[in-house]
């Protein structure tokens, strides 16, 4: 991520997405664990600039947390408020990351393959086993 881009946000029908503020963090954490994922550091994501929002109204409606790798970064998390769900934001959120990075990539249940799918991500399984698919966009 760099610094040119910290300031940079998308507005998609009243929500914006942005990086992740300090001051959300609890926010953050809260759409994170009701969608129950545990993407780990979650605080230093934020503070390295490796976590997005999308916010309306000053509420924290979604959140994506990226791992920079070598090539690129890797989704560890995404993640909708429930009420919120089917309105665009997930998409946003990972076209965001997706403008970040030269490279993206994210490991996810059969069940969001369709979401990922959509996205343009090619779809491969991460050789764990049937349950878990690994999709790349470049």
């Amino acid at each position: 991520m760099t610094g040119s881009e910290s300031g940079r946000s998308r507005a998609t029908d009243a929500v914006a997405v942005r990086e992740a503020r300090p001051a959300e963090r609890v926010a953050v954490r809260r759409v994170l664990d009701a969608a129950m994922l545990e993407p780990g550091d979650v605080a230093g994501a934020i503070d390295r600039g490796d976590a997005l929002v999308a916010v309306a109204d000053d509420t924290v409606l979604g959140a994506l947390v990226l791992d920079p790798r070598d090539r690129g970064a890797h989704v560890e998390a995404v993640a909708v408020r429930r009420s919120r769900r089917g309105q665009g934001i997930g998409t946003a959120l990972v076209e965001a990351a997706a403008e970040r990075a030269d490279r993206l990539t994210a490991d996810f249940d059969p069940g969001v393959r369709p979401f990922y799918e959509s996205l343009g991500f090619e779809i491969e399984p991460t050789g764990e086993g049937e349950e878990r698919l690994r999709g790349t966009i470049s």
